[in-house]
């Protein structure tokens, strides 16, 4: 009895372990590119979005610039440092309370830094890594930053699309990375899928406190990293893929994309229409819904390794 009261007691006075805060959803995804210029004609030209911002080095060089989704959704560029290298700078998430997430983290065993520093546009971030070496930047949105200064802004009709669906990453280790996204930071999953029936090729992974998601594209050897642009990959939806095709076949940007447009049904059962931008880095266009309706049932498949 004595030994149930002080443990009791033990448990009331011990510091509680910090809570995770919301992850709301996918902020953004950082791309290195080889010509800015033409990557800028892709993002904006073709598919119509805006660029609110960029950020200069000393030198008066671009360090990188912002293509606008949504209020909450980016697409980074930077200049490429050398050629034939991953096409991926980090993915991202935000967050409700950047400072809390640290805390959290750090209580769960993730090596973050010392604080939450504010970037240089005035937004409350830091960096972690995950199992596979991805860097995922954790951002909170604030009210002074540029983000929110913009808001309303840059987003006209001519976008192909309003929402970032999902982020696409290379995964080696499918257990590794679902203890790090799942029961860390909170991901649940929602759908698993194989491309031949024998063996699994992506696991979705949803936002804790959003609709969002990141596919993890599963690898037994990873390509090269100059032949991961397939893989790593972003998912713009559409309510209607032949209306965004037809949109995309009728602008003056058409005559310099090269590639053939080719709507196609995926293993999910949504229409889909791939894409790909001057560093051959994909974006998925996907409608909503299932062709009929119903959901596509999780494969069985075991993953490759």
């Amino acid at each position: 009895m004595k030994l149930s009261v002080a443990l009791f007691l033990l448990a009331l006075i011990a510091p509680a372990q910090p809570q995770r805060p919301k992850i709301l959803g996918l902020a953004h995804i950082a791309l290195f590119t080889a010509d800015v210029e033409k990557s800028r004609r892709f993002y904006k030209d073709f598919l119509g979005y805006g660029e609110p911002f960029d950020l200069k080095n000393p030198d008066g060089s671009l360090s990188l610039t912002f293509i606008k989704v949504n209020d909450h959704q980016y697409i980074e560029l930077f200049p490429e440092h050398e050629s034939r290298t991953d096409r991926l700078h980090h993915i991202s998430v935000y967050t409700d309370n950047a400072e809390a997430m640290r805390l959290y983290l750090a209580s769960r065993g993730i090596k973050v830094p010392d604080r939450v520093p504010k970037g240089r546009i005035g937004n409350a971030n830091f960096n972690i890594t995950d199992p596979d070496g991805h860097t995922v930047e954790i951002v909170q949105y604030e009210p002074d930053g540029w983000s929110m200064r913009e808001k309303g802004k840059h987003m006209g009709p001519e976008r192909i699309s309003t929402r970032m669906l999902h982020l696409g990453i290379l995964v080696g280790d499918l257990a590794a990375a679902k203890k790090f996204y799942g029961d860390v930071l909170g991901f649940l999953e929602i759908w698993r899928g194989s491309s031949d029936g024998t063996q699994l090729s992506w696991v979705n992974m949803r936002v804790p406190d959003g609709t969002d998601y990141i596919e993890f594209m599963l690898y037994k050897d990873l390509p090269q990293p100059d032949h991961r642009g397939s893989a790593h990959h972003i998912c713009l939806e559409v309510p209607d893929m032949d209306k965004a095709v037809a949109v995309l076949e009728a602008k003056p940007a058409r005559k310099t994309y090269e590639r053939n447009m080719e709507i196609r049904t995926g293993r999910n059962r949504r229409r889909q229409c791939n894409l790909f931008d001057p560093d051959g880095t994909r974006t998925e266009l996907m409608e909503p819904n299932t062709v009929d309706g119903q959901p596509a049932p999780s494969s069985t498949a075991l993953p490759p390794r």
